[in-house]
């Protein structure tokens, strides 16, 4: 395992996603735009939103929320995010069926400074469904209520770990995509088989508990969607990082295709 600390090609926002709002003004299939701005210390800051609509299926779209860097110093996420969408305007046939909403930097302040919290001091990933008045959370709020997603993934590194990781919260169907998930990903990264992370009892990687005021789908929402934290090592080499992360993703969305099939004709 590196000791080198993980960093990005920029932590310019513009230059990170600026490429992406480009590749959508020519590939039909992916939109991007704001999904909101604020005013934070002088500067206006932009919350950007991407989406991928994959060629259709006999079913109705599969809405699926992709979030990353909401701590700002884990930028590996980020680069995944970015990555992928790069790979499927070539490959849409990889995310057939899904319609894909996805925010690559939660966290603009944070990301440009290069630090967990936004400018403000706030760990973002505190402050989900508490009537927060911070303006990154109630944009991710908007669009967690009106996107009614099917599933939620988010991304994270944690700089404490020197495995890969994830938070199932105590579902079964999320155990269920992620137990083949971090298989997969463990192609390129080593699964943290610790008894206790991140200060919560593990069992080969999956925790069932997580903090309070996590990012997450409305309470109201029926049916919850399935909700997943996939967590890589930080301090590992970062394209070994996003390898593992998209193996995880394509896994997470492969597995979900499996499990309404089988629904269905239960």
């Amino acid at each position: 395992m590196s000791t080198l600390t993980a960093q990005p090609v920029s932590r310019d926002q513009r230059a990170l996603l600026g490429p992406l709002l480009e590749l959508a003004g020519r590939c039909p299939a992916l939109q991007g735009g704001l999904a909101g701005a604020f005013y934070s210390h002088g500067e206006t800051h932009d919350l950007l939103r991407f989406r991928f609509k994959g060629p259709k299926a006999e079913h109705d779209p599969l809405r699926i929320g992709l979030f990353a860097a909401l701590h700002g110093d884990e930028p590996a996420g980020a680069e995944a995010l970015v990555r992928w969408l790069t790979e499927l305007a070539d490959e849409p046939w990889r995310v057939t069926g899904y319609d894909l909403t996805i925010f690559p930097v939660c966290n603009p302040t944070g990301y440009a400074d290069n630090t967990r919290h936004n400018r403000a001091g706030f760990d973002l990933n505190r402050e989900f469904w508490k009537h927060s008045v911070l303006p990154e959370v109630a944009i991710l709020e908007r669009e967690l209520t009106t996107g009614n997603f099917d599933g939620i993934i988010t991304l994270h590194s944690d700089d404490t770990s020197e495995g890969l990781y994830g938070y199932a919260h105590g579902r079964l169907l999320n155990e269920a995509l992620l137990k083949p998930a971090l298989r997969a990903s463990e192609r390129f990264l080593p699964r943290n088989r610790s008894a206790v992370i991140d200060g919560f009892e593990a069992n080969e990687g999956l925790i069932h508990r997580c903090y309070e005021g996590v990012l997450s789908a409305p309470r109201a929402q029926r049916p919850q969607p399935f909700d997943l934290i996939f967590e890589t090592p930080a301090l590992a080499p970062i394209d070994l990082q996003i390898n593992a992360t998209l193996v995880a993703i394509e896994t997470v969305l492969d597995e979900y295709r499996v499990f309404l099939a089988h629904s269905i004709n239960l």
